[in-house]
């Protein structure tokens, strides 16, 4: 009899333990997170109102950015006079310069954004890692709820009330265990898409530092293109009619050599049967960018011609080779400043010719093999083969089909 009370006296006290333990955790779990999430809720607010200053900053910017890019077009669609170009060179230069603010601001936005990201990720990590502990203390408690019978519960209790409140609070701890379990589903759930987005915001960080970098070499050869023009604007008419004529003369007669070469080494048709196809790879890596395109708009020299190229960002004596296999038709260097040029000459009607080379590694008459190097890349103003109209170093590069320029771009590999 006595052993008997003594197990009804354990089973009570064990039924109110559960129903104490069972307020205890979801108390203590509520005061717990209520502290953290709190603080950091308050510098995920504060983060997040940083941000939005940011993007009302950046949309400021852009309004300016715009109406420079109205004035450049509107340029641009007038005649083609050196006053307009330089013109077009100031505002593009202001206009840059908001970029690259623009862009500061973008990458500061970022890291805002990856620090709000890595609070509320180590947030959710908390919120699972104390879900995973109250999991483990239910499925404890559980475990020892279900080493009482049915018999033993309704003997040790000394009325049904008691009785039904013993299974009462069971019931609550395994419907706490489900709402634990569907909350940590939740929270995992919720960490993949934070850690997708983390990622996410890491990789638009690096673009932007990489436009940002664009847009510095950009504003460096505009001002460049500047220091030219205002040299130019300050020449007496005569003087800038002379100098504008020598320079279109120049690209005249380089054109004309060009074209020249290249029908005389085809009309040597045994010559071409050897080279393989003419479909090109880049000569040079175009990762740095294209700094200006074919027939571009924003040419700086544009009022003396039109930009027959596209011009490759690469720094000064990077290798040049081969798009494809190919005879070398020209080679255009005296080892000075002025404009130095290779040709190559391809088969089904397809040359190429490289600008500004600083030093050819090939010789005229030569059969060359796709990705052979042919030469080095110059540009660099003032130095060797650079030519006068050059603001930074870069390799200018012409695609011609049967003698006549074309798009580069419609011959290249995308990148």
């Amino acid at each position: 009899m006595v052993l008997k009370n003594k197990n009804k006296s354990q089973l009570n006290l064990q039924a109110k333990t559960l129903s104490i333990f069972v307020i205890g955790i979801f108390l203590f779990s509520i005061f717990i997170f209520d502290q953290s999430k709190v603080l950091a809720q308050d510098t995920i607010n504060t983060l997040n109102q940083e941000i939005q200053s940011k993007k009302q900053s950046i949309n400021d910017l852009q309004q300016q950015i715009d109406a420079y890019q109205q004035k450049i077009n509107q340029k641009i669609s007038e005649a083609k006079t050196l006053n307009n170009q330089l013109a077009i060179i100031k505002n593009q230069i202001a206009k840059l310069g908001l970029d690259i603010q623009a862009s500061e601001i973008n990458i500061d936005k970022a890291n805002l954004e990856i620090q709000s990201l890595n609070l509320q990720i180590k947030q959710t990590e908390e919120q699972i890692g104390s879900k995973k502990t109250d999991i483990k203390k239910f499925i404890n408690l559980i475990y020892k709820n279900d080493q009482v019978s049915y018999l033993e519960a309704l003997l040790s209790n000394q009325s049904l009330s008691d009785f039904f409140n013993y299974f009462k609070n069971t019931q609550t701890i395994q419907s706490n265990l489900k709402q634990s379990l569907d909350q940590l589903k939740n929270g995992k759930n919720l960490l993949d898409t934070q850690l997708a987005d983390l990622e996410t915001k890491k990789s638009d960080e690096e673009k932007i530092k990489d436009t940002l970098l664009t847009q510095k070499a950009k504003l460096a050869e505009q001002s460049g293109a500047q220091a030219i023009l205002l040299a130019q604007a300050k020449m007496t008419q005569k003087q800038y009619e002379q100098y504008a004529k020598q320079l279109k003369i120049q690209q005249q007669q380089a054109n004309a050599d060009i074209t020249t070469l290249e029908q005389k080494i085809r009309s040597e048709s045994d010559r071409l049967q050897n080279l393989g196809s003419s479909a090109l790879d880049w000569p040079v890596n175009p990762a740095r960018g294209i700094t200006t395109l074919f027939h571009d708009p924003d040419y700086p020299f544009r009022y003396l011609f039109e930009h027959p190229a596209i011009d490759i960002r690469a720094a000064q004596g990077t290798t040049i080779k081969a798009p494809a296999d190919a005879y070398v038709g020209k080679i255009q260097f005296r080892g000075d400043t002025s404009y130095a040029y290779l040709l190559l000459v391809h088969a089904d009607g397809i040359s190429t010719v490289y600008g500004h080379i600083s030093k050819p590694l090939v010789k005229e008459g030569q059969y060359v093999k796709r990705g052979q190097a042919v030469a080095l890349t110059g540009a660099a103003p003032g130095s060797i083969g650079a030519g006068p109209l050059t603001t930074g170093p870069h390799l200018h590069l012409e695609v011609r089909l049967n003698g006549i320029p074309v798009d580069p771009l419609k011959y290249l590999p995308a990148f």
